[in-house]
């Protein structure tokens, strides 16, 4: 099913209404908007090309499950990065209700998906991103939650934990989103970032109620079937 007329249409292009506020803004009263950021761009290439948004979860394509927890985790909007195959997963995949980022340069890794994503959040009031990936569905909504509920100030920055090992998802406090997407490059994502300021980080644990394997390689597509 096609996402909703709100879809953006091409990565440098902010999505929803541009106010001219700064990235971050948001209304004085209410609580601060945090919004999710999925990032659904991957060809699968060791899945032997079959783009991971696609990947079939619970008779669905995976994407859905990844929008599905962001949102019962309390994040909104939700904007979702596509790459790989885009056209069949706006076609194939209900993502109503989410601002969809076409990012035509998803094969040079996930810094340019991340680079798009933030850059459709301007102008949106949110306070911060919370960052998920599409391929990871052993993290679920109580994960992110704690993940989300862990904000503070648009300088926080938070990472969940597995076992004190650093993991996803991640949030950004939209202070960091410029510094991000000018490290942001090839597979690196926010690593720059995140290692450079590494003693800034809050670590959120989340091995009690998650999984964060990945979706990589072919014998990885069994814990679609069993979990």
């Amino acid at each position: 099913m096609p996402a909703d007329s709100h879809a953006a249409s091409h990565a440098a292009s902010p999505a929803g209404p541009d106010t001219g506020s700064r990235p971050g803004s948001h209304p004085a009263a209410g609580p601060p908007v945090i919004a999710g950021l999925l990032l659904a761009a991957g060809g699968g290439r060791r899945l032997g090309g079959r783009p991971k948004a696609l990947l079939p979860y619970r008779g669905r394509p995976l994407v859905e499950n990844a929008v599905r927890v962001l949102r019962e985790a309390g994040c909104g909007p939700v904007h979702v990065v596509l790459g790989a195959s885009a056209a069949e997963v706006r076609e194939r995949a209900d993502l109503a209700g989410c601002v969809v980022v076409d990012n035509p340069d998803w094969a040079r890794g996930m810094g340019s998906s991340l680079r798009a994503g933030l850059a459709s959040l301007a102008g949106t009031g949110a306070r911060a991103a919370l960052v998920c990936l599409v391929d990871q569905p052993g993290i679920g909504p109580e994960a992110v939650a704690r993940v989300r509920e862990a904000y503070r100030t648009p300088a926080s920055l938070v990472a969940a934990a597995y076992d004190g090992e650093r993991g996803h998802p991640v949030l950004f406090g939209a202070d960091r989103w410029a510094d991000i997407a000018e490290t942001a490059t090839d597979d690196k994502g926010a690593r720059v970032h995140l290692t450079q300021h590494a003693a800034e980080l809050t670590l959120v644990e989340c091995a009690d109620v998650a999984e964060p394997f990945d979706i990589d390689v072919p014998a990885d597509l069994a814990r679609l079937e069993r979990y």
